[in-house]
């Protein structure tokens, strides 16, 4: 049975160990991305604290006011005093000619009376395009503008990018080229684990430690069982987070197996006020630090039509970074109309959401992450010296072929 599963670990492990040594690679630099980011560019995520904060809307003005076109999208703000505030904003996105050409001939054809009675900036988010998004860093003392980054052009998107999607994007070969590399992880650990389990107590104290001083091919052989061993449950807990964001019927499943529903509620709707301009960012901010105490950070998202709400984002202290509640808020009236909390999530919801943070290794905060480099940082290993491990056995057939092969009869003559 052993030799059945020692084929499915090694014709798994050759089909997929490139891209897994790839993702163990990629994940080893993302690790630590954030603690590189702020030391790289501190001057872009610090500031000094210096009396009172600007107005939001004053902050916010300078962001929008730096680039050309730019309309506003989310701020976030963070409890720190010398943090900066990030404030996104959507640029128009760059057309080619016939793309220009086909707008213009919309323009030119007379617009049929609208029955919807949401309000004029109704729009179909079906049919709503995603438009770039640049973060604009702003100092909250001065109003200064610190940096202006698009995400999407910097190293460990780059990074991310080969990581999940082989730089290929989402839906991308290279995207199923990912996604079944980590299934495929997912039994090479399994059948892993099988060949490992010994029969006796002397093979277990044998395969718990590395033997140093028994030649290059034992101290290959050891590296690749133990080691293996040892990072093998940390491991499967990873390649399983990645399945769940990389597999829609694997992220099913986690609500099925919990009993939950996937979906969350409607977040709720206002009605339009023809008379009524919205409330500025700043009356919603003081909305809710009235509702929050103590909180780590708020994302304020913009209203995308008249009839939609405030959604403010709150991460209280000390919790895991994807562990927030969200709050709405009536964009005329600057009241708060509805909440959806992370303790009032439902089994699933709640795994779901640290599924990002347990694959990462951000979720217990630096030693966490650690952890995890430690554990992508030693998995690069596998790869290699599996494809030596196999090289040595090839030899050694090829030489038991040799000796097996049958030699002529000499036949007596008389």
């Amino acid at each position: 049975m052993k030799v059945f599963f020692r084929n499915i670990h090694l014709y798994l492990s050759l089909a997929a160990g490139l891209i897994i040594f790839t993702s163990c690679l990629t994940g080893t630099i993302l690790v630590f991305e954030e603690e590189i980011e702020h030391s790289l560019y501190a001057n872009r995520y610090f500031v000094t604290s210096q009396g009172e904060r600007l107005p939001l809307t004053q902050v916010v003005k300078s962001a929008v006011e730096s680039t050309p076109k730019a309309k506003l999208s989310s701020v976030k703000v963070y409890h720190e005093a010398n943090r900066s505030v990030e404030v996104s904003i959507t640029v128009p996105e760059k057309k080619g000619h016939k793309e220009q050409m086909d707008k213009a001939k919309a323009e030119q054809k007379p617009e049929a009376k609208s029955t919807d009675k949401r309000g004029p900036k109704s729009k179909d988010k079906k049919n709503e395009k995603r438009k770039p998004t640049i973060t604009v860093y702003v100092d909250p003392f001065t109003g200064k503008v610190l940096d202006v980054v698009n995400p999407r052009e910097s190293f460990f998107f780059t990074v991310e990018s080969i990581h999940r999607w082989l730089l290929g994007g989402k839906d991308s070969i290279g995207n199923f080229l990912t996604g079944f590399s980590t299934l495929f992880f997912f039994f090479i650990l399994i059948t892993g684990i099988i060949l490992w389990w010994p029969k006796t107590k002397k093979i277990l104290y044998q395969r718990l430690k590395i033997k140093f001083d028994g030649g290059w091919k034992r101290l290959v052989h050891d590296l690749h069982i133990v080691t293996g061993f040892y990072l093998s449950i940390f491991l499967i807990v990873i390649v399983l987070s990645g399945l769940v964001m990389a597999f829609n019927w694997v992220n099913k499943g986690l609500f099925t197996l919990t009993g939950s529903k996937m979906e969350n509620p409607e977040p709720p709707t206002v009605v339009f006020q023809k008379v009524l301009k919205s409330v500025s960012v700043d009356e919603v901010a003081k909305t809710i630090q009235n509702e929050v105490n103590t909180f780590e950070l708020y994302t304020i998202r913009i209203p995308k039509d008249s009839v939609s709400t405030y959604s403010v984002n709150v991460l209280p202290l000390n919790s895991i970074e994807t562990a927030g509640d969200t709050y709405f808020i009536d964009q005329y009236t600057g009241k708060t109309v509805g909440a959806q909390k992370f303790s009032n999530k439902n089994s699933g919801q709640k795994i779901r959401a640290i599924v990002k943070p347990l694959h990462t290794g951000a979720i217990y905060g630096l030693t966490s992450k650690i952890i995890s480099f430690l554990i992508c940082l030693l998995s690069l290993a596998f790869p290699v010296t599996g494809v030596i491990m196999w090289l040595n056995r090839l030899k050694v057939n090829k030489k038991k072929e040799k000796k097996t092969v049958v030699q002529p009869a000499v036949v007596n003559q008389k």
